[in-house]
């Protein structure tokens, strides 16, 4: 697990063991995520999206309590997956940090509760699988548009990104602050 520099996000690069007939590999360990954090990671509920090239989708967070953690990914193509300091008072506040998930390294994203996430399909097809440790609630659910320009995220866009009409809806940073929608740190 390498730590990235915002608290709470962490990168997993799996061992990957090919040979003749593929790869093989453990895309989610709980002893390594448990031994990295200093706690468990409780499993509620396991997301899987398809989105085609082009396809922004995030940022997304839940409010906290309870929050919801995520493991994150890329099982099918590739994309550009980001995480957002939501978290009011935290150090890294309004911060992101990018990765790559694709289906040739592997590697899975841990997001804290707090985190905003998003990604960006990359490839033709990506296919995102995200493991949660609370289930999904529609009434404590927020985004925080993805394309704000006070956070600047550095999307590689061809072209402009195709959004869920709740994304392309959502507050800036700002306006979320203002709200009182954000968690804290």
């Amino acid at each position: 697990m390498k730590r990235l520099s915002i608290d709470g996000a962490l990168l997993y690069t799996p061992r990957i063991h090919s040979d003749p007939r593929g790869d093989f590999l453990e895309g989610f360990r709980a002893a390594d995520l448990r031994e990295a954090l200093g706690h468990s990671m409780e499993l509620a509920q396991v997301n899987c999206s398809i989105s085609r090239r082009g396809v922004l989708r995030g940022l997304h967070f839940a409010d906290v309590p309870p929050g919801q953690a995520k493991y994150v990914m890329c099982v099918s193509g590739a994309v550009l997956d980001v995480a957002v300091d939501l978290r009011v008072g935290s150090p890294t506040f309004g911060r992101w940090e990018a990765v790559r998930l694709d289906d040739s390294a592997r590697c899975g994203l841990y997001l804290a509760e707090g985190l905003g996430h998003g990604f960006l399909a990359l490839s033709e097809s990506a296919t995102v699988v995200y493991l949660c440790s609370t289930a999904y609630d529609p009434a404590r659910e927020h985004g925080v548009h993805p394309l704000d320009p006070d956070l600047a995220i550095e999307w590689p866009l061809d072209g402009e990104p195709v959004l869920s009409a709740k994304d392309a809806a959502a507050p800036t940073l700002q306006q979320a602050l203002d709200a009182g929608l954000l968690p804290t740190w």
